[in-house]
């Protein structure tokens, strides 16, 4: 029981994901599968794991949800807290980008370049939601080869919100052709960092790249309002 709490712990198994068949974890406890089958049943009880008839044993889907409905739709509606999920992201971001150069293993890198190449693939075809999902793929892999289960689960957490916030982002910024090369830059400089082992670049990169997010936001919402005030002086102005 204490080994398959650890291994959602540390999302080996991740919400939703079903376990692999009783006698293949039986084997790799080195227990017996009534032993097994008594560990499982108390994480049922505990809702931690759910059986569906038939069709094996999965992870709690509710797991990691304490940002969700009503504060997650309530966050998301109201784009004057965007800034504020941005300053949390960058204290967070950082710290996982810090850890991930220091601790990722073979496994964590080859997962790192993966979601990096998938970045790089969407990159290509201007899509801001697809572009989000993938982008999003990136920060949760970065957070995964941290191994800090605390950080993993917050961020997870976070995840729908992390999502929408970013296509947000990737929305306005689309209409600022010059800032979609930086902002792939700046994850390739994120990536490398980490790939490399150097936790101070990485988490330097990080903080630059959601600076770089915020201001461009600002300075988009600046020149939003001086536009709407000329338009305003200019119809009030007698014909």
């Amino acid at each position: 029981m204490q080994q398959l709490e650890s291994m959602i712990l540390e999302g080996t198994f991740k919400p939703g994901q079903k376990l692999p068949p009783e006698r293949e974890l039986a084997t790799q406890f080195e227990v017996s599968r009534p032993s097994l089958r008594e560990a499982i049943q108390k994480l049922v009880a505990r809702g931690l794991l759910f059986s569906r008839h038939g069709g094996g044993t999965y992870v709690s889907e509710q797991l990691g949800t304490s940002f969700t409905d009503p504060l997650h739709d309530l966050l998301s509606s109201h784009n004057e807290f965007l800034y504020d999920q941005l300053e949390f992201r960058d204290a967070l971001e950082g710290i996982s980008a810090y850890y991930a150069a220091m601790r990722s293993t073979d496994a964590d890198k080859e997962m790192l370049t993966k979601r990096f190449n998938n970045l790089m693939q969407v990159y290509e075809k201007n899509d801001p939601v697809l572009e989000a999902k993938v982008d999003a793929e990136f920060h949760m892999a970065i957070a995964e080869a941290a191994h800090n289960v605390v950080l993993l689960h917050t961020l997870r957490g976070l995840f729908n919100m992390l999502e929408k916030s970013i296509v947000a982002n990737l929305k306005n910024l689309f209409e600022r052709k010059e800032s979609r090369p930086v902002l792939l830059d700046q994850h390739k400089a994120m990536y490398d960092a980490i790939m490399e082992g150097n936790p101070e670049k990485a988490r330097a990169m990080a903080h630059e790249h959601l600076v770089f997010v915020e201001d461009s936001l600002l300075e988009m919402s600046r020149q939003e309002t001086r536009v709407e005030r000329s338009l305003r002086r200019a119809q009030t102005q007698p014909v």
